[in-house]
């Protein structure tokens, strides 16, 4: 695992010499602007590409100019040396954005659900195919572009799949499916590249399994969970999991698995703040989405109401009290596990998240309930104490 150290403290007590501190800074520094230099790259040809779209409108000028850089790309990467490389890679790939891009919106235009969704599905596989044995195969040069043109590819698989779906307003599980696809291949692309932001957005599918995702309204932005008890079981049982590949696996593998139990860890406390604010009527949302269906026939909202009371009437409620005190608990214990392991991303995201369930039921549950305080501030001090004891023990 990736253990931070202070290295000016580790020179001063003699346990390595100021030339391996230098090397350890020099490697850090030097892949941590590795790191930078990719991430402008990335976002420097999406922006790009996506202007480009918008200002040409038009697909067939928009697939066009993309063949063009392209072709532009390829001729730098070619014949250019080493010192223009990176315009040649950023060429390149603004242009296989723009005619994937381009050739998606003109299946969309032109052809009917679902052949709008299959075709550019069909498409991102055979564009997927190649690039990953360029990117396992080919020279130095060629290994980013293969990569990127690997996203692209399974990109536009995934777009045309979940055009098909938007289009046919599928509810059920058959959505949930494809989510889970999605995160496979998130997952393994990520892996595949060893991309860990790739591995880490893999959380966002993941979480729309059970329908738990973002919105943003104008200046707002809205985490959302309709289910934050089965949510909360969902990515419990991935992080542990991946905890789990993380301790067994060689450091590459562990490296993946660390983050995407950062990220479920992450969801898992939203899901928390939700329960924490609402409570939660355990497995409504499956139960009645036939109900609220506006699409089918004969719908009613009274007969819908109807049915929600019916079902809240025999279903698990569980208070916003309990997923507080649970909460609480599962923070207390999270953050000493994660400081007895090493795990600092999940010890940070603990305290992160301690704190803002102090600060939401400062204001939400207990502001006007001094006893509350009282007992809580009491509780904590034996509570460190027991684990100031413990870590004594281990240590």
């Amino acid at each position: 695992m990736a253990v931070l150290a202070d290295l000016n403290g580790l020179v001063a007590d003699g346990v390595i010499t100021p030339a391996q501190a230098g090397v350890m800074r020099a490697r850090s520094r030097t892949a941590m602007v590795a790191l930078v230099i990719r991430l402008l790259l990335c976002g420097g040809v999406l922006a790009a590409a996506a202007g480009f779209v918008a200002l040409l409108q038009d697909p067939v000028s928009v697939a066009l100019a993309g063949f063009l850089f392209l072709l532009a790309g390829a001729v730098v990467l070619g014949a250019a040396g080493p010192l223009w490389r990176m315009f040649g890679h950023a060429a390149a790939l603004i242009g296989a954005v723009m005619l994937t891009g381009g050739g998606f919106i003109e299946a969309l235009r032109s052809f009917p659900q679902p052949e709008a969704g299959l075709l550019p599905a069909a498409a991102g596989l055979l564009i997927a195919g190649p690039a990953a044995l360029l990117y396992r195969a080919g020279s130095e040069r060629m290994t980013f572009l293969g990569g990127f043109l690997l996203l692209i590819g399974l990109a536009l698989h995934l777009a045309g799949l979940g055009a098909i779906l938007v289009e046919q307003e599928r509810g059920g599980l058959i959505p949930m499916l494809f989510s889970l696809y999605a995160t496979l291949i998130l997952l393994w692309t990520g892996w595949f590249l060893d991309l860990r932001v790739l591995t880490a957005l893999a959380i966002l599918p993941f979480a729309q399994v059970l329908h738990t995702g973002t919105e943003y309204f104008h200046a707002v932005y809205v985490f959302y969970s309709p289910e934050p008890t089965l949510s909360i079981l969902q990515m419990a049982l991935a992080a542990g999991l991946a905890l789990w590949i993380a301790r067994v696996r060689p450091e590459r593998d562990a490296r993946h698995a660390g983050i995407f139990a950062v990220m479920a860890f992450i969801v898992a406390n939203l899901c928390f703040l939700v329960g924490s604010l609402s409570g939660d009527v355990v497995g409504d949302t499956f139960a009645l989405w036939r109900v609220y269906d506006r699409g089918a026939d004969g719908f009613s909202w009274s007969a819908a109401e109807a049915a929600r009371r019916a079902y809240e009437a025999r279903a698990l409620h569980i208070s916003d009290e309990a997923f507080a005190v649970v909460w609480a608990l599962v923070l207390a214990a999270c953050a000493i596990a994660a400081a007895r392991g090493l795990h600092r991303g999940l010890f940070n995201t603990a305290l992160t998240f301690g704190a803002i369930h102090a600060y939401t039921q400062a204001f939400e549950s207990f502001g006007d309930q001094p006893e509350a305080w009282i007992i809580g501030g009491l509780a904590a001090i034996p509570l460190a104490w027991g684990i100031w004891r413990l870590n004594q023990q281990f240590g």
